[in-house]
């Protein structure tokens, strides 16, 4: 796929994620070939698909169908997938209420279930995570650009420059990662990143807009439920990295840079 299909590609996305979620996102995707562009260009699927996913706040069930083609298995059903504190959820194809923080994602507590394929599962997670962060810094920089006191734009505060400047940053970072993972500690590793700058920029963002960020109208709220909500799917930053500190431990080496 070359630049210029990439690039239409990820506009008939950007619209259609613009107008649509959930069971109707994936309706519409299905019949897009979503299927068969995940297996004819993985990565590309993955890293498009799901950049987008967090970057217009929309959702629908496709983790599944990474995690099911990765296990050899056909996309368009549900499997169980393990949750920070030791929980099994299932990301069900339907429009059934949610008890989870994010009541807008059909994710519901299931009973433990085989091992499932993971590395693919982070990456898209990793993926999805670093939209939504991109997607809360473009809410804060556009706040920082029109809010004004003491007759200045904020965002020519040091403060708030230093924040977005942070955020920035991590994002980057975890972005890099996600490009170089290519492995189950890479995966692990990228998936750690993602989330925590999705974390970072929760935070920081959050102290930039203010009190306007705490109410239920404005759109940060949503992004930071979903980041919450995605860093603990697969692992959580903090427990991947505990457990990639635990396999480092045990192989009594830690991997070069070029392996990296």
């Amino acid at each position: 796929m070359d630049t210029t299909e990439l690039d239409l590609l990820a506009e008939t996305l950007r619209k259609t994620m613009t107008s649509l979620s959930g069971t109707g996102l994936d309706e519409v995707l299905a019949g897009l070939g979503w299927a068969e562009l995940l297996t004819e260009a993985r990565e590309v699927a993955i890293s498009t698909v799901f950049s987008l996913l967090g970057e217009t706040g929309a959702h629908a069930p496709l983790i599944n169908d990474v995690v099911l083609t990765a296990a050899g298995g056909e996309a368009g059903g549900t499997v169980a997938l393990p949750y920070a504190g030791g929980w099994w959820v299932r990301w069900e194809r339907t429009h059934q209420p949610s008890a989870a923080l994010d009541p807008e994602l059909p994710l519901h507590r299931a009973a433990g279930s085989e091992p499932v394929p993971l590395a693919e599962g982070r990456r898209a997670l990793g993926w999805w995570l670093v939209g939504t962060a991109k997607a809360m810094l473009e809410l804060a920089r556009t706040h920082a650009l029109e809010r004004t006191q003491f007759g200045k734009p904020i965002a020519s505060f040091q403060a708030v420059r230093h924040r977005l400047a942070e955020t920035l940053v991590a994002i980057e970072g975890a972005e890099a990662t996600l490009a170089a993972s290519g492995d189950e500690l890479g995966s692990l590793l990228a998936k750690a990143a993602a989330g925590q700058a999705a974390l970072t920029a929760a935070r920081h963002c959050q102290q930039v807009l203010g009190g306007i960020g705490f109410t239920a109208e404005h759109e940060l709220h949503r992004h930071m439920r979903r980041a919450l909500v995605l860093d603990g799917l697969l692992g959580s930053a903090r427990e991947l990295t505990r457990e990639a500190g635990a396999a480092l431990r045990e192989n009594g080496r830690a991997p070069r840079l070029v392996e990296l």
